[in-house]
């Protein structure tokens, strides 16, 4: 895990070295800096494979130079492969074999990777710059292009600039959201290059291409029992955890009191010659707390614990870590705890396993499950839902009106799928949507259940924007390397041929991951209820935040904001305040954009 650097711009030694020590924590082991023909490369190390100094980056073979960030988990294959092909190797890391590879195999390459990454490669005979990003965009990747200039690295914050500009479109698209999607960043001209695709600058032609080499493909179910699927998927997820046990340096893995963590750490800790280390933290709130959870399941697979309770203060104090760390404006919550977790973690081990991507792809959250409601009124034509809607239907279900009116006035399943991942009632003055359908359309043609279209945008725009954005900041901010078997292609391909009804069956959700996690952990100890890793942040806003946030969102600010319905806001802002509906995420959205432009200084 690391940070890199690549331009063309003029810049001299040190001010390569200033912009990389903005996001030292990337890689606080070595900064590494060269120069060939006009092209700057920089480096940031976490030393996680072949701590040797002869493995830091910048690294160079032949005509090629390799800035490189992520971890190949079947590099020693890959290596095996090339040494029949007559290469020979000086160093044990996977950043040796990509650069070989590609030297052999060119973009043929990327399909070889099983791993999460971003690089970009500097071929001097050509005068071209190759760059890719991992299939599921769990590694990030910004850049900026124009007239054959260019500038690339891990974070935005080394590339804003005195000229940079807030991105009006972006700006509006986290209104809804709460995050910026690829190909989008909160700065004009500054973009992130999509999971799945590899992008070539050619210097001498002053040209820059694009292009996909992977992605979600049409659905088509297996014929296969459920206890054969039952058997492949486990064989699958031991292969994707045990590749990700590579590591010189001390290991462990997260332990909530979910299904996901815990089935890794049980399957980790099976792998293990030794007991594993597991880290959780617990809150006073007991609503908040899985700890207790966390620690059973930690007595049964026999691991070293270690448990963190916290308090309120102490989630708070990350706040301004959040803002350095992650870039841009982030309103999902559970970034804090995140943050405090891999903060307790570094002081015992360097990688984590972790649980993330469970969800998306066995039909884990319940937000998915809004669109089987929706099949029980999409019967009834939309002139007539839409007079349903106006009885308080709301004041029956208790939650907030937008919900219960965003289904009912949805024209299908598609139309309501798009607003479970934007926004059942935008914060936008003037709406816009068109970005949805030009960079994430591909989810509507892919699969006939509208069950399994809801999970695809889940894991093309969520995962990637909103929690591979989380994990990889909230870990890099403490300067540790966090792995998630789920999130292997391999599993994401392999659930999406399965039927739904392995996933979720009669109200039970993840049915397969459940039955798996049954052989090693007993179910009356799985089942119990879980909270979620999440923040009393409603109460928060009231209480410990209050004056903070009056402060912020004021009218000098509010109306600054880019196609902001400021009227709309401070409606929700007083009904919040007044305890009647809780619009805590609309509340958040805004201060943390307050945050990013104060710590920015952008208007």
């Amino acid at each position: 895990m690391c940070g890199i650097y690549i331009t063309n711009i003029p810049y001299f030694e040190n001010e390569v070295k200033d912009k990389l020590n903005l996001i030292k924590f990337r890689g606080p082991d070595n900064l590494g800096y060269k120069k060939i023909n006009d092209i700057s490369f920089g480096h940031l190390r976490l030393s996680i494979i072949d701590l040797d100094e002869r493995s830091n980056q910048p690294f160079s073979y032949n005509h090629l130079e390799i800035v490189f960030n992520g971890e190949i988990y079947n590099f020693e294959a890959i290596r095996e492969e090339l040494i029949q092909n007559g290469y020979t190797f000086q160093t044990s890391s996977d950043t040796e074999v990509l650069i070989k590879g590609f030297e052999l195999w060119g973009e043929n390459i990327l399909p070889k990777l099983n791993g999460m990454f971003a690089f970009a490669i500097y071929n001097a005979k050509n005068n071209t710059v190759f760059s890719a990003r991992d299939r599921l965009g769990v590694k990030p990747f910004y850049y900026y292009w124009k007239d054959g200039v260019f500038e690339i690295c891990s974070q935005l914050r080394p590339l804003v600039n005195s000229k940079s500009k807030v991105s009006e479109e972006a700006v509006s698209i986290y209104l809804d959201c709460g995050y910026i999607p690829s190909p989008f960043s909160i700065i004009e001209d500054i973009h992130k290059l999509p999971p799945g695709n590899f992008m070539i600058f050619d210097l001498n032609k002053g040209t820059k291409t694009i292009t996909e080499f992977w992605n979600l493909k049409t659905v088509v179910l297996r014929d296969v029992s459920y206890e054969e699927a039952k058997k492949e998927l486990h064989e699958l997820l031991i292969d994707a955890v045990k590749i990700r046990m590579q590591s010189d340096v001390p290991l462990g893995s997260f332990l909530s009191g979910g299904i996901d963590s815990a089935l890794v750490s049980s399957i980790a800790a099976k792998i293990s010659n030794e007991p594993i280390n597991t880290f959780t933290i617990g809150f006073e709130d007991p609503k908040f707390d899985e700890s207790k959870v966390a620690s059973q399941y930690a007595k049964i697979i026999g691991s070293h614990h270690v448990e963190t309770q916290c308090s309120s203060d102490d989630v708070l104090k990350m706040l301004p870590t959040l803002i350095e760390a992650f870039d841009e404006p982030f309103a999902d919550n559970s970034a804090l705890p995140s943050l405090l977790l891999n903060s307790v973690t570094k002081k015992y081990a360097t990688v984590a396993l972790s649980g993330d991507g469970g969800d998306e792809s066995f039909i884990g959250y319940h937000h998915l499950l809004l669109v089987e409601k929706f099949r029980k009124v999409a019967f009834i034509p939309l002139f007539f839902r839409k007079l349903l809607n106006k009885i308080d239907w709301y004041k029956v279900f208790k939650t907030r009106p937008e919900t219960i009116r965003g289904i009912l006035n949805s024209k299908d399943e598609n139309d309501l799928i798009a607003k479970i991942f934007t926004s059942f009632d935008t914060l936008q003055k003037k709406f816009n949507i068109l970005w949805l359908e030009k960079y994430y359309k591909n989810y509507k043609q892919l699969s006939i259940s509208p069950l399994q279209r809801a999970a695809d945008l889940n894991v093309k725009l969520w995962l990637e924007n909103d929690s591979n954005v989380k994990i990889d900041r909230a870990s890099m901010a403490a300067s540790v390397e966090v792995r998630s078997p789920f999130l292997d292609y391999r599993i994401i391909e392999f659930a999406r041929t399965l039927p739904i009804d392995f996933r979720y069956r009669n109200g039970v959700t993840k049915k397969i991951l459940r039955d798996i996690l049954s052989e090693y952990i007993p179910e009356t100890i799985f089942n119990q209820p879980k909270s979620g890793f999440s923040v009393p942040l409603g109460d928060w806003i009231r209480k410990e935040l209050k004056e903070e946030i009056t402060t912020t969102l004021n009218d000098d600010f509010l109306n600054s904001v880019p196609n902001l319905d400021v009227v709309k806001f401070k409606k929700q802002f007083a009904m919040h305040f007044q305890g009647k509906y809780d619009y805590s995420f609309s509340i958040w959205k805004l201060f943390l954009l307050a945050k990013w432009q104060e710590n920015f200084n952008i208007s």
